[in-house]
């Protein structure tokens, strides 16, 4: 528990600082976010506003990792992890692909950076090699506490997941690695649908984060390897590689979206970018993936979903019917053109983020009860 705290509060200290100095920097460099001239008028006087701000959030996330290990090794813990190591090259590899981005946008002047082919390439490169990479690595197997053997895992598995693997659907090696890129694109675009206001991304992902460093522990707590296979608590542990670095690799990403949204709530003196919504996508995606609770994960981030659908069913509505069923998309626009405020429109839809997340915490826990017959 103490190494998840040390990561939270590095990654808030080194966000909640470094943050005001790339404003000063970017704000030098003319690193000004441009806006979309269809979009609600009140946001075309945030023209100017400093972007990249992602980039603070992905160094508070290594500071606090590396900061905790280390201090986790002196005391005579583990050092890095392979999930470790594969959260931290998936949310840097979006990244880049985010600060290409939002780099072409800036020098261009235009609203639109990468065109979407070289998007595309560059999370598909990324996916995959996650992909790859997450069913190697395999770790060392032994003999649990009841003596029976234990075999080593894998970051990843090749099933289906809801808070465990799903041992009936099998995706296989191929398979799970198209299944993954499917996976880290769709959360990775569908964060960036969602960061449209002040805070409204980077507060939905403090409580998604939030819930996944009680998931990363609790899996930690009652993993299979350390449980009596003999009691009834082994009916609910956990087959997850490295739960505990999970949990601390998020801590500290939580903490740097907390400092983060210091300077980005309204009024934003920084937006996240491209940079930190692909970055924050992805890490929501690999969390997913490596804490094998992919269909959960749906419960847990379900604004993001609702924000992705809604932009989804917008096109195929307009192509179909030429109507569009939103004022405008992604769905939080459709409440600005509306009338509504963005304040009002950020506080109520970090509401509904707060009871999805909440919700499933809940199913995550009410999961382990029935198997446990708790």
């Amino acid at each position: 528990m103490k190494s998840i705290l040390i990561a939270a509060i590095v990654g808030l200290v080194v966000s909640i600082l470094l943050t005001p100095y790339l404003i000063k920097v970017f704000s030098r460099q003319g690193f000004g976010q441009e806006i979309r001239d269809d979009g609600p008028q009140t946001h075309l006087k945030k023209r100017g506003t400093p972007t990249m701000g992602g980039t603070a959030i992905i160094i508070a996330m290594w500071v606090g990792y590396v900061v905790s290990t280390v201090v986790q090794m002196i005391g005579g813990g583990n050092g890095p992890t392979a999930s470790g190591w594969l959260l931290l090259y998936l949310t840097t590899g979006l990244g880049v692909v985010g600060m290409l981005d939002d780099f072409i946008k800036i020098r261009k002047q235009r609203s639109l950076g990468l065109n979407k082919r070289a998007k595309l390439i560059g999370q598909t490169f990324i996916a995959v090699s996650f992909g790859v990479l997450a069913l190697m690595f395999r770790s060392v197997g032994g003999v649990r506490n009841d003596g029976t053997p234990y075999a080593g895992l894998t970051p990843a598995s090749t099933h289906l997941s809801y808070t465990r693997d799903i041992p009936w659907i099998s995706l296989g090696a191929v398979g799970f690695v198209i299944f993954a890129v499917l996976v880290i694109a769709a959360w990775s675009n569908a964060v960036n649908f969602t960061d449209g206001l002040d805070g409204l991304a980077a507060g939905s992902s403090v409580m998604v984060l939030g819930v996944y460093v009680f998931i990363g522990f609790y899996q930690f707590r009652n993993a299979c390897a350390n449980v009596d296979l003999t009691g009834i608590a082994a009916q609910g542990c956990y087959e997850v590689r490295d739960p505990l670095d999970i949990a601390v690799v998020t801590a500290a990403a939580l903490g740097g979206c907390i400092g983060f949204l210091w300077w980005n709530a309204h009024p934003a003196r920084i937006f996240m970018g491209d940079s930190g919504s692909l970055a924050l996508g992805g890490l929501v995606a690999g969390l997913s993936i490596l804490t094998r609770t992919e269909m959960l994960m749906i419960v847990i981030a379900g604004l993001a979903v609702v924000e992705m659908l809604s932009v989804v069913l917008q096109m195929l509505v307009y192509k179909a019917r030429k109507v569009r069923i939103f004022k405008m998309a992604p769905f939080h626009h459709h409440f600005e053109v509306g009338g509504w405020t963005e304040t009002t429109v950020m506080v109520r839809f970090w509401l509904l983020a707060a009871m999805s997340a909440a919700l499933g915490a809940a199913l995550f826990y009410a999961d382990w009860l029935a198997n446990t017959g708790g």
